[in-house]
């Protein structure tokens, strides 16, 4: 170890940045999809067995070798075997990638925060068309917070082919989300150490702050009920156990070399299987905790669209059948539907197209994931709270600080090999070293900000960082077990030699 490199100031430091990487926006937009999929409470029990089984010894791994080499991802496979250099190589080059298209998300965080301080939020409502006569057809074929995000906010083409020129606002956010990011990753674990407290901390306050309220909200126990309602037959479901192990493997962040640049910044003697274990649980508990919070927004927005759609069916019914005002209500509609088409069967025929099956059940059973839930369903549960603007802030400083911690891991493990190599940090100050990163970054990813921006999105994100990350782990492990070798002394620091 050269004594010039940095190390972080106390433990607490590293757990934070640990937690800060690892938890993350799969966290809160991810596991609770996946749990609403495959069988609701159900869904825990292989969740958790993957957790000890795979989530746990992989982050030891990557933590006890990062620890032990105190060097970046390139430098540590090197020096187990110049042979496994191309491990390292592979995982900056998959960290680069991520890092090009996840601060898009901060930069749309950034604008919808922009936006939040409107009263009334923009996508509580269509706009007018440019006659001012009538509201947009667009948007009243769809949702006001549909319409916001695809048309306000990505101004999405048809397809991808047709890729339309920069949304400047939306640079301009991007802009300003990797700015945030190199002026947290200045002078290296000097400035991170400090702002992982922040990203690590106040997300779990906002996370509290929401769920006091959303368990006040008129239909939230209809979620929670459904969260925790198990479907054990998912169990015999393959999809259920893959889905489960890859979102252990993903949100804990292994492969991507980040865990390891955290760790080459430890001291030798740090005790990396406590950590392993703490930064593992912690993890977990939080997926549980956002999908509590998720679940509940999901039965407010369910109630609120299902008695929506059960209000204007009785309107409908009323006017079009001359009906006595009161007559129809949420618990006889379905009969009195029943009725008046056997009664009036022409009338009925003509007001069909109009008529739709209102369910609660269909209404939980909308699936969303990604940004759709981000973006989508958490504005439209919003724009129906009181005080919506404060709760809109919250929950998209609450984005930000999640994917800046994100991104912190993520250009840590391209940094750390970078200023590993001696040509480099001892002609380029790092600071130069850190801007180029995240201008390089910052203009490949105006891609992502032109019309067609969210489909090359959806391309990174559904294949830049997959079947890579896997090889990875999979090298890793090898190269550990039988490369370098379990048995050998030094492989442990000492003081978990003792512990164990």
């Amino acid at each position: 170890m050269e004594k010039s490199r940095p190390l972080w100031d106390n433990h607490f430091q590293f757990v934070f940045a640990c937690i800060s990487y690892a938890v993350g926006l799969g966290n809160v937009w991810r596991f609770p999809y996946l749990c609403q999929m495959h069988g609701g409470g159900g869904f825990l029990i292989p969740y958790l067995i993957m957790l000890v089984v795979e989530g746990m010894p992989l982050l030891f791994l990557e933590l006890a070798v990062g620890q032990l080499m105190h060097q970046g991802s390139i430098g540590t496979w090197n020096a187990i075997s110049p042979y496994l250099c191309g491990v390292g190589i592979a995982s900056v080059v998959v960290s680069f990638f991520l890092s090009m298209y996840y601060n898009v998300i901060n930069g749309w965080a950034f604008w919808y925060l922009f936006h939040s301080f409107q009263d009334p939020l923009p996508w509580a409502s269509c706009p007018l068309n440019i006659n001012h006569t009538n509201y947009e057809e667009e948007c009243e074929k769809a949702t006001p917070t549909q319409y916001f995000w695809y048309r306000k906010t990505l101004n999405i083409s048809p397809s991808i082919e047709e890729s339309g020129s920069i949304q400047w606002e939306q640079a301009a956010c991007l802009i300003l989300a990797w700015l945030v990011v190199y002026l947290c990753i200045l002078r290296g674990t000097e400035y991170t150490g400090k702002v992982v407290y922040v990203t690590a901390i106040l997300p779990y306050i906002v996370l509290i702050i929401y769920l006091i309220r959303v368990l006040t909200l008129h239909g939230a126990t209809n979620g929670l009920r459904y969260m925790f309602t198990p479907k054990l037959e998912q169990l015999a479901n393959p999809k259920t156990w893959i889905n489960a192990a890859t979102q252990i493997f993903f949100s804990l962040g292994l492969g991507f070399g980040s865990l390891i640049a955290f760790a080459s910044y430890n001291d030798p003697n740090n005790n990396c299987e406590r950590h392993a274990i703490i930064v593992s649980l912690i993890n977990s508990a939080t997926s549980i905790f956002a999908s509590i919070v998720t679940f509940s927004i999901y039965g407010f927005k369910a109630t609120f669209n299902y008695k929506s759609c059960v209000n204007k069916m009785i309107l409908l019914l009323t006017n079009v059948f001359d009906l006595k005002e009161g007559l129809l209500t949420t618990e006889n509609l379905e009969n009195m539907k029943q009725y008046l088409a056997s009664v009036y069967p022409r009338k009925y025929a003509e007001v069909l197209p109009q008529i739709r099956n209102c369910s609660l059940e269909t209404e939980l059973d909308t699936a969303v994931q990604g940004t759709g839930l981000a973006f989508i369903v958490y504005s439209e549960a919003i724009k129906n709270m009181e005080f919506s603007q404060l709760y809109s802030v919250l929950y998209f400083v609450m984005l930000l600080l999640l994917g800046i911690g994100s991104m912190l891991g993520n250009t840590a493990a391209i940094l750390t090999p970078l200023t590993d190599i001696k040509f480099l940090s001892s002609h380029v100050p790092r600071e130069i070293i850190s801007g180029s990163v995240c201008i390089i970054n910052c203009v490949i990813g105006l891609i992502f900000t032109t019309r067609a921006g969210n489909y090359w999105f959806n391309i990174f994100n559904d294949y830049a960082a997959t079947l890579s990350l896997l090889l990875i782990v999979l090298v890793e492990t090898i190269a550990v077990c039988y490369i370098y070798g379990l048995k050998r002394d030094n492989w442990l620091p000492k003081i978990i030699q003792e512990v164990a």
